[in-house]
């Protein structure tokens, strides 16, 4: 039966829940400490509890704001669960991140109506993937989590903080009774301050987080909860704040860096500031030293210079990345903070394009939200890690974090793969929290040399006026003042050389090709990016499009009015020298915005070069013939047709030329044109397609497309099966269906279950589907067209643990991992 839309959720899945993980490449902390350093840095991933408030029924959320005594008086917040022998063996036990959003059932929205007149025309709960959350749903909308931290009597000497790489949102953070701190933002990183207020006794301490989602930031998929990390961060009385140090590298070996420096005893102290250069293998190459005086409860900026040896530059092909050792102490070391930085050089120039360093590069972009089928928005770090090699094998080069601060695990990764980042904020306004937002933007990201552009907007309503100009300048005024070293971008899709424009160094465009030289000629030295390109849209292994199915032909067709199709966009911005490139709307499918099927029962686009799983549709391979180097050749559709039907075949390739053949006849052979592709029409006879690829008259490729029989097993394949045993790492696990012959069944739908035994834990699943309505919670998922997926993560005890997939009429398939 399908739920109503004040469905209240009974009952939740009895699975692991995604958390978070040290991925496979380093993915280092970006200001993590050294293994000797006082200073320790403490994920808060386990141990919590969670249970849903409710946004209006005040006896259904614990009491808190029951009466007018609320904040009357410090450590008595009112909430019942903030005491410290309140019985919480009714919640939940949850592992961070978290994401409840999308343990929820889908609901339709019975109050929309359609206009099909209205080309605009949209069921904006269909932008959020049709999930109960928000002012209509109080029951679902509202979140606790709890939380005991034990510390012991060495840190009361200490200074203690709780750093939260992102809750969405508005959280209350509650510590002890104590009210510490409201943060509304659902993407900004912050600190709470909780020295004054810990336990050393045998009182356990009291983390308590209140999470209110009835209020949404974006116009897509959000989640709910906290769905990144928590870390508890103990540090000496000296030491070096959050974000405290900041380096600005040169590609001649100049660094220069600020050091933040705070001192909270109270007596003054005469500091030694050792500021050390590591290489990629930890060697010392660069050193220096100052003193320092702190007088009692103060804070000073020291600056400080190094020099490098034979610097290695940061870049796409090699991400060389240095490590700077910041050393505090008086008689000991009091504090030992570590960041990693890279050097590079950027050119961005109107007529030129491009450049890093002093070599001319076209951005080949992507642009993604944080969110995966399985998981929603707490997104694993490896999984993390796993998106942006998917990105990177099409050649793919940059990654525009739309349209929010991402999680600092992200950019880490890019830094270390060699993805070059547009980075930006979530709210393009100039008021105090707007500011204070992007203040901790820029100073939690700019150590990153992935980061090439700070972006202030995307597709504001005030991009146009006088008043937008305003907020414009007031903030790429402050974000110049933080970072001097990299432009200030937005993303524009109207009045483009009005409005916001001047107070911009990169402009940004979002489609609107046609408008390109019209403003390069009013704007001759602006340099323009292609923000937000294609929108073409295409459903994984269809091959019409069908509106009542609600699904879009994967051939390269299909995109929205305001879009373009892959091969229009890139063949123009790849033709002109002066375009920096571009970004395609999207990488990967995500829920909400259900284009072009804006309402019920879509509940995710059809606008990425993958799915919603990381599965590439067709398209993947048009971009991996233009943007890398590797021989590519791909033929589309499959092979599985009615006899005599005639199939449009087309072969994505960048070699010089194709031929095609059916069971050993030629079709033809064909010179590919440049940033294109190529086409046959075939009546459909079963049997085989085989395509050939010349590059200088010579074969270098080859590819099939067989007739597929009846599904007869299952196949599983994962990305890893030697796992970390740190109740972290995760698998990305496929499954398919093959006929006798070992040919994948293209249209296979089967019903697929799952079983884990062992040490390890199931923690989403999915198929792709933009119409699907399953869990992704679950042990089980229908295969579509041809392929499902499940996020198998370990945990903290190592050993063998094995997956099993099961149909019924179809051979099982079991894969085996082994965890240390």
């Amino acid at each position: 039966m399908t739920p109503n839309r004040r469905t209240v959720v009974a009952s939740l899945p009895v699975l692991g829940m995604a958390t978070a993980l040290t991925a496979p490449v380093a993915a280092a902390a970006a200001a993590a400490p050294a293994s000797n350093s006082p200073r320790q840095r403490l994920r808060l991933d386990d141990g919590w509890r969670f249970h849903f408030g409710h946004a209006e029924d005040l006896s259904r959320d614990f009491g808190f704001g029951a009466n007018q005594r609320t904040l009357a008086k410090q450590g008595r917040s009112g909430a019942k669960p903030d005491a410290a022998d309140y019985e919480d063996s009714t919640w939940r036990s949850v592992i961070l991140p978290h994401d409840w959003a999308v343990e929820l059932p889908f609901v339709n929205n019975e109050d929309y109506r359609r206009n099909p007149a209205d080309k605009d025309d949209e069921d904006y709960a269909a932008a959020h993937g049709y999930k109960p959350i928000g002012r209509r749903f109080p029951e679902n909308s509202v979140g606790w989590y709890r939380r005991l931290i034990a510390l012991d009597k060495a840190d009361a000497g200490r200074c203690l903080w709780l750093e939260f790489d992102g809750v969405f949102r508005d959280a209350t953070i509650i510590f002890n009774g104590y009210v510490l701190e409201r943060h509304d933002s659902g993407y900004t990183s912050f600190r709470v301050d909780i020295t004054d207020f810990i336990n050393t006794d045998d009182t356990p301490n009291v983390l308590l987080v209140r999470v209110d989602a009835s209020y949404g930031e974006g116009w897509f998929y959000e989640g709910a909860g906290i769905y990144r990390h928590v870390w508890l961060v103990k540090a000496d009385t000296v030491h070096v704040p959050q974000w405290g140090v900041f380096v600005r590298p040169q590609t001649n070996g100049t660094v220069e860096a600020s050091v933040d420096l705070v001192n909270r005893s109270e007596a003054a102290q005469v500091a030694t500031l050792d500021v050390t250069a590591l290489d990629k293998d930890g060697a010392a190459v660069a050193t220096t030293r100052q003193t320092v005086e702190l007088t009692a409860q103060s804070a000073t900026t020291r600056e400080v210079r190094l020099t490098l040896p034979q610097p290695r530059l940061w870049s796409i092909d090699s991400p060389y990345l240095y490590t700077l050792r910041v050393e505090v102490k008086t008689e000991t070391t009091r504090d030992l903070y570590t960041l990693r930085f890279g050097l590079r050089d950027l050119r961005f120039d109107a007529k030129e394009g491009f450049f890093l360093n002093g070599k001319p590069v076209k951005i080949k972009g992507t642009n993604n939200h944080q969110d995966h089928a399985g998981v929603g928005a707490a997104i694993p770090d490896a999984l993390q890690v796993w998106r942006l090699k998917q990105l990177k094998s099409m050649g793919s080069n940059a990654y525009r974090t739309s349209h929010n601060p991402p999680t600092p695990e992200l950019l880490d990764a890019c830094d270390e793969l060699g993805l070059l980042v547009i980075d930006e904020v979530r709210q393009m306004t100039s008021s105090r929290q707007g500011l204070s937002e992007l203040e901790a933007l820029i100073r939690r990201d700019r150590n990153h040399p992935s980061v090439i552009l700070w972006s202030i907007g995307n597709e504001e309503p005030q991009q146009m006026t006088a008043r937008g100009l305003k907020v414009a300048k007031s903030m790429a005024r402050r974000i110049r003042e933080l970072d001097p070293t990299r432009k200030v971008n937005a993303a524009m899709n109207k009045g483009f050389g009005d409005g916001i424009t001047t107070a911009l160094d990169v402009i940004g465009f979002n489609y609107h090709e046609a408008q390109i030289e019209p403003f390069r000629t009013r704007f001759p030295d602006m340099p323009i990016i292609g923000t937000e390109t294609a929108s073409a849209v295409s459903t994984r292994g269809e091959y019409k499009t069908d509106a009542k199915k609600q699904v879009v032909a994967s051939y390269d067709t299909e995109h929205p009015y305001w879009g373009a199709t892959a091969e229009t966009w890139w063949s123009l911005y790849n033709s002109k020298p002066y375009l920096l490139g571009g970004f395609i709307w999207t990488g990967f499918d995500y829920r909400g915005e259900p284009t072009p099927f804006n309402w019920w029962p879509s509940v995710a686009s059809n606008f990425g070069v993958f799915d919603s799983c990381g599965f590439p549709k067709d398209i993947y391979h048009y971009y991996r013939s233009w943007w890398q180097d590797e021989p590519v050749l791909h033929l589309l559709p499959h092979w599985n047709w009615r006899e005599g039907e005639t199939v449009s075949i087309w072969a994505y390739s960048n070699c010089d030329e194709v031929e095609l053949f059916l069971n050993r006849q030629s079709l033809g052979r064909k010179t590919m044109p440049h940033d294109s592709h190529l086409e046959w029409s075939v009546p459909f006879a079963p049997g085989t397609l085989t395509a050939y690829g010349y590059k200088s008259g010579k074969v270098v490729r080859k590819t099939e497309r067989r007739t597929a029989g009846a599904p007869h097993r299952l196949v599983l394949s994962a990305d890893r099966t030697q796992l970390s045993a740190d109740g972290q790492d995760v698998a990305m696990v496929s499954v398919s269906a093959v006929d006798k012959a070992g040919v994948t069944v293209p249209l296979g739908d089967s019903l697929i279950q799952f079983a884990l035994n062992g040490q390890g834990r199931l923690i989403g699943v999915g198929n792709g589907n933009p119409n699907s309505h399953e869990p992704d919670k679950a042990s089980y998922r229908h295969l579509f067209n041809g392929y499902a997926q499940a996020i198998v993560q370990t945990t903290k005890t190592g050993g063998r643990f094995t997956f099993e997939a099961r149909a019924e009429s179809l051979t099982p398939a079991t894969l085996t991992f082994t965890s240390r």
